[in-house]
């Protein structure tokens, strides 16, 4: 159950400027002091071809993985094959190429019997699945798991997790310009991650193209289920950032922005009800729009 996000701004936008959602579900819980308790999402990674393996997929996105947790669980602990997972890896670019480093951080929820307790489910996540499908030169002592991050989950499928939902992915969004998840906005409130991430994630690109860091960048926020700091925050400038390096714009933006999902409500005001207007003309590139008006920065 994680979710990603993608934002990006181009300064000069062919149709909107972009900050996609790459999710499914979340739920916040907010308290009166305006931090999220909780939020839920389902998985869904932006597509890539990269020569990693035979796959040409990135390591991260290689859905044989998926395969792997049913074939390996659902026989014995799930009544359902609903699950999602998500893993989260290091790379490093050389000539052009990304090349896998270790895993930093692997998501994993599985619906289960309700018979099977929460210690077994983990154990046999990490026993059953990690080390049955992640290679051993990959997993190091820093590696991060959330397995069954929100607990029990018994009810999934269509009755867990329905409603209105998947209209206009990409007219909503860029017009098929940048990465896209396949995560939509329409039939979700800002509870859910899906929206209210991916507008924070279009207002971190745009406050970066606005501040004259970049001229181009795409935003990707990452979150599980049940754990509200996002678990990566990473961003690409596509060479066009003269006066900072990545890695310098990124710590810009984790000092300027608070993207734990509670927060972003808050700071967006996303508790309006202003979602009407977005249900024709697109989400991104117009006025009137909190997570369009671009933050100033400190740096």
């Amino acid at each position: 159950m994680v979710s990603h996000l993608v934002g990006e701004d181009t300064g000069v936008l062919p149709v909107s400027s972009l900050a996609h959602s790459v999710l499914s579900a979340s739920q916040v819980e907010v308290g009166p002091d305006e931090q999220p308790r909780s939020h839920k999402g389902d998985g869904g990674k932006v597509s890539q071809e990269v020569d990693d393996d035979e796959t040409q997929l990135p390591e991260s996105q290689d859905e044989e993985q998926g395969a792997d947790v049913e074939d390996e669980v659902v026989d014995d602990i799930m009544t359902d094959p609903t699950w999602q997972e998500d893993m989260q890896m290091k790379y490093i670019q050389q000539n052009g190429a990304v090349i896998p480093v270790r895993v930093h951080t692997i998501v994993i929820s599985v619906q289960h019997d309700e018979t099977v307790s929460l210690s077994d489910m983990q154990e046999a996540l990490k026993n059953k699945v990690i080390k049955a499908v992640v290679p051993d030169k990959y997993l190091d002592e820093k590696t991060i798991y959330h397995l069954q991050p929100s607990g029990r989950f018994v009810i999934g499928g269509p009755q867990g997790d329905a409603g209105v939902t998947g209209r206009k992915i990409i007219v909503d969004t860029y017009g098929g310009w940048g990465a896209h998840g396949g995560g939509a906005f329409s039939g979700k409130d800002y509870t859910k991650v899906d929206r209210s991430a991916a507008y924070a994630a279009r207002w971190v690109a745009k406050s970066l193209v606005h501040s004259k860091l970049c001229h181009r960048v795409l935003v990707q926020v990452s979150y599980a289920i049940g754990v509200a700091q996002p678990l990566s925050v990473s961003l690409f400038t596509y060479g066009t950032s003269e006066k900072k390096t990545e890695k310098e714009l990124l710590d810009i933006v984790n000092k300027n922005f608070d993207l734990r999902p509670g927060v972003i409500v808050r700071d967006l005001d996303l508790k309006k009800p202003l979602y009407q207007n977005t249900a024709c003309y697109g989400h991104f590139g117009r006025e009137g729009f909190s997570w369009e008006v671009p933050k100033e920065l400190i740096f």
